[in-house]
């Protein structure tokens, strides 16, 4: 029997888009229209701290294949729907295996700075722009979609800049890289002129990192952001396991932010056996720049 939450959000897809065609052998996949999308809605409860587990079942996943899909994830006391367009993640679940029950175990991190989508043996993703009733209008009618710009890499650090900075925290860019920060997207906003103390074993390395957002006051490092435009993801993880392994109690965001196109690069070199030893593919997260620049929006928006 549905619960509370999902019959509630079934209402309200009805009242915007009319009757619904439940796809038969399924209790979870649902056509809007005729055609219009195909929609495969899964709950949880919210466990511990912010953190929500989701069984896909494969052969859900399949019949999603070749139309225009959202898989939608709900979770109790939402403020948003979370809508993920599946061709944007098919290539994701092509490349794991589901679990011996026949599905991929998929969980949501509900974090401060940004939202993750953790897909077991495949990695961590930014999900943050996609929550919100306009996502699933502007995946039906792409005409309402926003046009996402040509972003280069200092405009990518400049976004990533923005979003920490008007979250609270300080931002840390790398000296010779600020020069090149493009204001004309966001504003200017003022970077820190040294790293925090108490990483001295990995501070050159540190210091080389794209963007970090930094507790102000107690100087923890918060999140960390490699952007990857054409340079190897690789070396990029590489930075980012010797700080994770120098520094084993740290709690920030990893994040590797690229263009789509390098996502399925992402997730194979994340699964190479040294960062999984490390246990950094458990942590860190593929940023896309699309995903960059909506989350920018979305924050200067409140």
């Amino acid at each position: 029997m549905p619960n509370e939450t999902k019959l509630s959000f079934l209402e309200k897809l009805r009242e915007r888009y009319g009757a619904l065609r439940k796809l038969e052998k399924s209790q979870s996949l649902y056509e809007i229209g005729e055609g219009a999308a195909r929609i495969y809605i899964r709950y949880s409860k919210i466990h511990g701290k912010g953190v929500t587990f989701y069984g896909l079942r494969e052969e859900d996943l399949q019949r999603l294949e070749g139309y225009s899909s959202i898989i939608c994830f709900l979770w109790n006391n939402q403020d948003e729907p979370l809508f993920l367009p599946f061709e944007e993640f098919e290539e994701v679940f092509q490349t794991s295996t589901p679990a011996s029950d026949g599905q991929y175990k998929v969980q949501i991190y509900l974090q401060a700075d940004g939202t993750d989508l953790y897909v077991t043996k495949a990695g961590r993703f930014n999900v943050e722009s996609y929550f919100g009733w306009e996502q699933l209008e502007a995946f039906i009618d792409s005409s309402k979609m926003i046009k996402i710009p040509e972003l280069s890499h200092p405009q990518v650090q400049t976004l990533l800049g923005s979003i920490g900075a008007r979250k609270g925290f300080d931002i840390w860019i790398p000296p010779i890289d600020r020069t090149k920060l493009d204001w004309s997207l966001t504003g200017s906003f003022k970077c820190r002129d040294t790293v925090p103390y108490g990483f001295e074993s990995v501070k050159d390395i540190i210091e080389e990192i794209d963007v970090i957002w930094i507790h102000r006051g107690s100087g923890g490092l918060r999140a960390l952001f490699e952007v990857e435009h054409t340079t190897s993801i690789y070396s990029g993880l590489l930075r980012f396991n010797d700080i994770h392994l120098a520094t084993p109690s740290l709690k920030a965001r990893f994040s590797i932010a690229a263009k789509d196109a390098r996502r399925s690069l992402f997730v194979r070199q994340l699964n190479r056996p040294t960062f999984v030893t490390s246990g950094l593919n458990e942590i860190c997260t593929f940023l896309k720049y699309a995903n960059v620049f909506n989350w920018h929006n979305r924050v200067k928006a409140q």
